[in-house]
């Protein structure tokens, strides 16, 4: 069922919008309440919001299952890959080894209340990034498969 011109361009309006807090959500998972897991949710929640908005046909002409497909396994791959980049350094799997070495993610937390920094994390907003890229793909993933089977009715004379 298509709803009225208006619910489908305020859910075009609002998807950019979605995806955008859902990346805030990532980036600052580890200084604020969220990361990779709750900000790929909210991402995925920009999808649902077209999904409601649209009919199914619609939604599959601009978002593609292999799209969501290679989404989800490169957050997993980016996710292994930060946990496996410890033992190319000489330490333990998903050890955090790029903490206070002055690179990127690696600034030393300054002393006493501060705003947070970005970049003080080590590999966390690597691993918060590989989980929100691989729930957002999917979650979507999920959504558009729960949607397949539901067939609209023809209306009879």
């Amino acid at each position: 069922m298509k709803m009225t011109k208006i619910v489908r361009t305020t859910a075009d309006l609002f998807f950019p919008f979605c995806l955008v807090f859902g990346l805030y959500v990532v980036i600052h998972g580890h200084l604020t309440p969220g990361g990779g897991f709750q900000g790929g949710a909210v991402m995925a929640t920009g999808t649902a919001l077209l999904l409601v908005a649209r009919a199914y046909d619609d939604i599959t002409g601009r978002i593609r299952k292999t799209v969501l497909k290679v989404c989800e396994a490169t957050g997993l791959m980016l996710f292994l890959l930060a946990g496996l980049s410890g033992l190319f350094a000489g330490r333990p799997f998903m050890a955090n080894w790029m903490t206070q070495t002055g690179k990127l993610f690696g600034t030393v937390v300054a002393h006493g209340p501060n705003p947070g920094n970005l970049n003080t994390a080590g590999l966390l907003p690597l691993l918060n990034l590989g989980v929100g890229i691989e729930v957002l793909g999917g979650l979507t993933l999920i959504l558009l498969y729960m949607l397949s089977g539901i067939k609209t009715k023809e209306k009879k004379p």
